[in-house]
């Protein structure tokens, strides 16, 4: 089962994309879409769209999971990646791609063990799990890749 993980955002939206058999995982890529700061924000949520549209036709992922938003500060933050999240939600409903949502918590859970687990931690877990040589970057594509991991224990081999 191909899973591809997102950490959703509107200035960095990290993307990994893991293969996911029995008990093993193996990367198949992973990175973050961008958007420049100086850009209208219609024109980020447009990059955004066009930027997962490829993704998806890139690798052809069986299924998406994606963090759930937590907020507790500020809500125009919350709001714009809310638009965010989305798009990407919605390209890949057009393709008829399942959608799950995880809490920051289930991440930790699953690729760690612990939800209580710091941020470093599940970075490293993320690199050990999927025998990287190092930590992948930047944070966001580490993220979405831990929430790919998530899946797989989770949906334990299940679309």
């Amino acid at each position: 089962m191909r899973i591809l993980g997102i950490d959703p955002g509107y200035a960095i939206v990290g993307f990994g994309v893991i293969d996911y058999a029995g008990a093993n995982f193996k990367p198949v890529n992973y990175g973050a879409m961008i958007t420049e700061a100086h850009m209208p924000f219609t024109g980020r949520l447009c990059m955004i769209d066009s930027d997962m549209h490829e993704i998806l036709e890139t690798y052809q992922p069986d299924c998406m999971a994606i963090e759930k938003l937590y907020f507790t500060s500020n809500q125009k933050t919350a709001i714009d990646v809310a638009q965010a999240r989305g798009i990407l939600i919605l390209n890949a409903s057009k393709k008829n791609i399942p959608v799950y949502e995880y809490t920051p918590l289930q991440v930790k859970m699953a690729v760690v063990g612990y939800g209580k687990a710091e941020k470093k931690q599940v970075m490293e877990m993320t690199k050990n799990i999927l025998k990287l040589n190092h930590i992948p970057k930047p944070d966001d594509a580490a993220d979405a890749l831990a929430i790919a991991i998530c899946h797989g224990h989770c949906c334990q081999g299940k679309k």
